[in-house]
């Protein structure tokens, strides 16, 4: 169905390709999941198939992509509207109307398709994604999640033959997640839709995945079997390290597989079983400083809060966002906000930096009333970093946005350089912000909003783009500012993040508290927010791949045996 000859893409004025040379056939009804590193040229390659690279992007396509026999190069977008269907990673930049249900329509209106036949699959994807209640609200309304969702279902009412998504459930919670999931398992089941797709949240998709396609800078690119792939990959999920870690062959790719082999493994860890109370573990124990955010926590629990929440209610036009909310987060505490999409998290984050008053109750961050504190003077005690990195981002260089933070800051010159470069290596200072992946920008507005090390940061889904290799190295600099005694807040629906990071989880329901505790609690009282580890060997307290590494140690003996078939 695509067929990929020697295909490279270099961008104007750029000394290297955009990715590396790709040579590969992926049949009909197949899902391949393209894998790699952030900046490896995962979004560039599956706009080759849709033809947006290079008649829209610019830049010169080296070698040929054929879709169902269709040249790219001599097919422009338009032309390829019928058979590929495509959503990129910022949902924003995809629409075109204003309302849910238009949306839905507007793909197969431009295709001139029938009204009958338009109503029947608007309804039909109404269903499919949960969207039936949404079907009349604006999408300017609608939380990242949840525009994530109308994106997607606008490209599969035209029922293309092809579907191209690039990071399709990175804004999504883990069980709206998992419903996209099934509609495009059945889409390739049932219908034989062949699916290309980039995702860095990789312990959500690869057990679905037919074939894997590895984009590495260092060998190149390679088509194969999802485990055999995912043993040499640089980025792998939980479920691939942990496998490794114990000597598991082959390498599991699901929980089941997982669990059938995890045996052997549950007796050795019984001995080193973690205390409930040790806060959260150290992903490199090598690295881990004596002031980690559990004793952070730990040692500020005196100390006046550094934002309280009480009795919180905001209204926002005839809709709930917020009820009877109190929260209270102290220096050197990490508090992870979860929920469904629409449940509040992005609003309650926005009204601990001003932008919207409370109806009821009262907010303060630092002792002071946020929409009643000017902007610049609030800015000095809490930062926040938007679900949209682009709204952080207003010059045309990298070097000039780093500047101009370190400027704002009052921070030595090249100070965020220095972080842009620790979390994701690799962006140059002359790249314009526009023309990163999501996970690069993500990464460049997270370094302008840390500069100015905030006592309080809070942040939108962090991990959003970032592989797991940038995850790690987010991570190591939460740690480091929690022990510090920053308290940080953040809002994500990355299970494994939290598992990591969070020192206590709130969860969001329809703006009501419906859970509040310590992690481990929590997120294990709840299979839709279990870590992949955690899943793995319960009922034994574990949450991590660094907690079950450092709890092995150098322990001599024999690797436990391969996963049951």
């Amino acid at each position: 169905m695509i067929i990929f000859d020697q295909v490279s893409v270099v961008h104007d004025g750029a000394t290297a390709p955009a990715l590396p040379p790709v040579d590969a056939h992926l049949p009909e009804g197949e899902l391949c999941l393209l894998v790699g590193p952030s900046g490896a040229g995962k979004s560039t390659l599956l706009g080759t198939v849709s033809g947006l690279v290079p008649h829209f992007t610019g830049g010169t396509l080296h070698g040929r992509v054929t879709v169902a026999g269709r040249d790219t190069r001599t097919h422009k977008p338009r032309e390829l509207a019928d058979l590929v269907g495509t959503v990129g990673q910022d949902p924003l930049a995809h629409f075109v109307t204003d309302t849910v249900e238009d949306e839905l329509a507007y793909g197969m209106e431009s295709l001139g398709l029938p009204p009958a036949t338009m109503r029947r699959r608007v309804e039909e994807t109404l269903d499919l994604l949960g969207l039936n209640e949404l079907r009349d609200r604006p999408i300017a309304s609608l939380s990242g999640g949840q525009q994530q969702r109308v994106a997607i279902g606008s490209v599969l009412t035209p029922h293309p033959r092809v579907l191209v998504l690039d990071e399709p459930t990175s804004a999504l919670d883990p069980p709206a997640a998992e419903e996209v999931l099934a509609v495009i398992q059945r889409l390739v089941h049932d219908l034989g839709t062949t699916v290309l797709m980039a995702e860095h949240r990789l312990e959500r998709v690869v057990q679905y995945a037919d074939q894997v396609l590895l984009l590495s800078p260092d060998s190149g690119a390679r088509l194969g079997d999802p485990a055999a792939l995912l043993a040499v990959s640089p980025v792998r999920p939980p479920v691939v390290e942990l496998g490794e870690l114990a000597g598991w062959d082959p390498l599991p790719l699901s929980i089941r597989d997982a669990r059938r082999a995890a045996g052997p493994l549950r007796d050795r860890l019984a001995p080193h079983a973690p205390s409930p109370a040790a806060g959260p573990p150290s992903a490199n124990p090598a690295t881990a400083t004596p002031n980690s955010a559990a004793s952070g926590s730990a040692a500020s629990g005196s100390a006046a809060p550094l934002a309280e929440v009480s009795r919180l209610t905001l209204v926002r036009g005839r809709v709930t966002a917020l009820h009877d909310v109190s929260l209270s987060v102290r220096a050197g505490e990490t508090v992870a906000l979860m929920g469904r999409n629409g449940a509040g998290k992005s609003t309650l984050l926005g009204t601990l930096v001003g932008m919207h008053r409370p109806t009821r109750g009262q907010v303060t961050v630092a002792g002071r009333i946020p929409h009643r504190t000017r902007p610049a003077e609030l800015l000095r005690h809490a930062g926040l970093v938007p679900q949209e990195p682009r709204d952080l981002l207003y010059a045309d260089t990298v070097a000039r946005e780093c500047r101009t933070a370190d400027a704002d800051a009052g921070a030595a010159p090249g100070t965020c350089r220095s972080l842009v470069s620790r979390l994701l290596p690799g962006i140059p200072d002359s790249a314009h912000p526009r023309d990163l992946s999501e996970g690069q920008r993500l990464a460049l507005a997270l370094a302008i909003v840390l500069t100015a090390r905030p006592p309080l940061l809070l942040l939108d889904e962090p991990t959003r783009g970032l592989d797991y290799a940038a995850k790690a190295r987010l991570i190591a600099v939460l740690r480091e500012l929690a022990g510090q005694g920053h308290a940080i807040v953040l809002a994500t629906h990355d299970v494994e993040l939290v598992a990591e990071v969070a020192d206590r989880v709130v969860v969001l329901a329809q703006g009501e508290p419906v859970a509040d505790g310590p992690t481990h609690e929590v997120v294990t009282s709840s299979p839709a927010y279990a870590p992949q580890v955690a899943k793995i060997l319960a009922p034994q307290p574990w949450l991590t791949v660094g907690q079950v590494r450092q709890a092995l140690g150098d322990e001599p003996g024999p690797r436990d045996g391969g996963p049951a078939r």
